[in-house]
């Protein structure tokens, strides 16, 4: 279902334009409101009327993470503390957490963003949506949450955790969309199928699926165990949460919501803009947020864009799922790889659960990867030459994707870490001080 067609069916001179307008705006304002974006500007010699077409977006000096956490915790508001009705904020487990403010109006534009890809996920106001991602500080459950209630749906505030509680509820209320992060509907479809169920057994028939890093075997994973179309979604907290892009029924990328956010390529070596198709770091910018607008943030997430129309009618430039991120890359014995590399590799081979982690070490002066994945109960009863054989099968099957050795070790089912959140994939335990 098309949400709201004219947004989401634009012409492309009329996108551009409105596009335009916005930015304009929105630079003007953070430039007189945000003392923090006029003295970046003004260092970087721009002033906000050199913004006279899109193309001079290039011109503004982008926005770091390392930027936001210096403003902790209020420091990028552009409204009035009392104009602030709703705070979120990332984990800052890896530093000091990003705040993120809204104001009623950034609620109403969250919830118009969630509610496009609710229809996406061919939801509507008849829909009950089993909502798993966490409510609190952390934007995924509320982002949902606001999208449903303002498509008049029904929600299900399951938040994460006692899976038992989640299938008997899924069960017994007859939900029809899950959302979660990828990692924990796995989880979710593990648990059903040890408890002898099927997909047969619930009402699921889409699940949209985001928070973390996954990949097209994931999926495949996830419509099997559940019966259902997984659709992708895209969010940062930085930006506003969950619904800045979402896949359509036609899972040929995620369509970004360009009335409300400003989408750009750039390489992440020179930071100069990248065409059409060219893949790199994507930066977005907030056309209509009032409470907290950010400009040119560099999201450190690589992809691609395609601007071409996309079957299912909608005319919005779609993003291709992200492959890695510049922050996540793992420089190993001189290769780069990225985690979702692994995780194909892994999910192509037959008994191997979608649950792993990569251990990586230099006991001495070489660099050692080790992944840990977990198999079924029937790999795992298997004589042990034949649990060596299947360990050298995938370490071969991974060492032809990445164009390293790795050694793999098999582990039985349900010892790895579950994760209701974001799942922890990687483990890096060098030392390079």
């Amino acid at each position: 279902m098309i949400w709201n067609e004219n947004a989401e069916c634009m012409d492309k001179q009329e996108k551009e334009e409105m596009q335009l307008a916005l930015l304009q705006k929105q630079v003007k304002r953070v430039y007189e409101n945000v003392p923090f974006y006029r003295k970046k500007f003004d260092e970087a010699g721009f002033k906000p009327e050199d913004l006279k077409t899109l193309d001079d977006v290039a011109k503004i000096p982008f926005t770091t993470k390392d930027d936001l956490r210096q403003a902790y915790p209020f420091g990028l508001f552009a409204v009035p503390e009392e104009e602030i009705i709703e705070i979120h904020s990332t984990s800052g487990t890896t530093g000091t957490p990003v705040v993120s403010g809204y104001t009623q109006k950034d609620i109403d534009i969250w919830g118009e963003c969630t509610a496009r890809a609710i229809g996406m996920a061919d939801g509507d106001r008849n829909s009950k949506i089993h909502n798993s991602y966490g409510y609190g500080l952390f934007t995924g459950g509320f982002g949902i949450d606001h999208g449903a209630k303002t498509m008049g749906a029904t929600v299900i505030p399951m938040s994460a955790g006692n899976t038992s509680r989640q299938l008997k509820i899924m069960e017994d209320f007859q939900s029809d969309i899950l959302t979660c992060t990828p990692s924990y509907g796995m989880y979710l479809a593990e648990s059903l199928e040890k408890e002898g169920f099927g997909p047969e057994d619930i009402s699921l028939h889409s699940g949209i699926f985001g928070a973390e890093m996954w990949t097209e075997e994931m999926r495949c994973s996830l419509e099997e165990k559940l019966g259902i179309t997984a659709h992708n979604i895209y969010g940062l907290t930085e930006i506003i949460g969950p619904g800045v892009a979402t896949e359509c029924k036609e899972q040929a990328g995620l369509h970004i919501q360009e009335d409300h956010f400003y989408a750009e390529i750039v390489d992440p070596d020179t930071l100069e803009n990248l065409e059409e198709g060219k893949t790199g770091e994507l930066v977005l910018t907030t056309l209509t947020r009032e409470g907290m607008p950010v400009i040119r943030f560099r999201t450190k997430d690589i992809t691609a864009l395609r601007c071409e129309k996309c079957t299912c009618g909608r005319t919005t430039t779609r993003m291709d799922r992200i492959t890695g991120r510049t922050d996540d890359m793992l420089k190993i014995k001189g290769v780069m790889v990225y985690p979702s590399q692994i995780e194909a590799a892994i999910l192509q081979i037959e008994g191997l659960t979608a649950n792993y982690q990569i251990h990586v070490s230099r006991p001495k002066y070489l660099d050692e990867i080790e992944i840990k994945v977990e198999t079924s109960q029937e790999v795992f009863s298997d004589e042990m030459k034949k649990i060596e054989e299947f360990e050298n099968k995938i370490a071969r099957k991974i060492q032809s994707t990445i164009g390293i050795s790795v050694d793999v070790t098999l582990v039985e089912p349900e010892s790895l870490p579950r994760s209701e959140g974001k799942a922890i994939r990687v483990i890096d335990e060098r030392n390079f001080d």
